[in-house]
């Protein structure tokens, strides 16, 4: 079984990250940039909440709002899931899976915020390990 920190390392690089000042439309800007569906509102280190695509459809779109002048801090979930590097893939996608969100910020006590892990990236994953056994079973049944 593989760790988070084990498929960070594997898959990822920077920490895609707005301040709380930022504007909505400012966000969508990093995420279109990044190819990501969600950013971290963050403040000198610390984690403050996350955005996602969803966020803007059900709190900006929806309500009529303009995602030129709504700022990030007034839409953004504050209660945020984290996994860590050391919980298995099976255990973040129960974590995402009780708590129905698509990304879990994994944070690292001794680091902080080291990456973000969507729940697509953890069935890619679990697919993987998946296949992998599989092929050992054919092999082994075959020989």
């Amino acid at each position: 079984m593989k760790t988070i920190g084990q498929v960070l390392r594997n898959n990822f690089g920077t920490v895609v990250k707005v301040a709380p000042t930022a504007t909505v439309r400012e966000a969508l800007e990093v995420m279109a940039r990044h190819d990501v569906g969600a950013v971290l509102v963050m403040e000198d280190g610390r984690l403050l909440g996350i955005v996602t695509e969803r966020d803007y459809a059900r709190k900006v779109s929806l309500r009529g709002r303009s995602s030129e002048t709504t700022c990030v801090l007034d839409v953004m979930t504050s209660k945020v899931f984290c996994a860590t590097p050391y919980m298995t893939v099976e255990e973040a996608m129960a974590l995402a899976s009780d708590h129905h969100v698509r990304h879990l910020p994994v944070l690292d006590m001794h680091r902080g915020v080291v990456g973000v892990i969507s729940t697509r990236d953890l069935v890619r994953e679990k697919l993987a390990e998946q296949n992998f056994v599989i092929r050992q079973l054919e092999q082994y049944i075959a020989a």
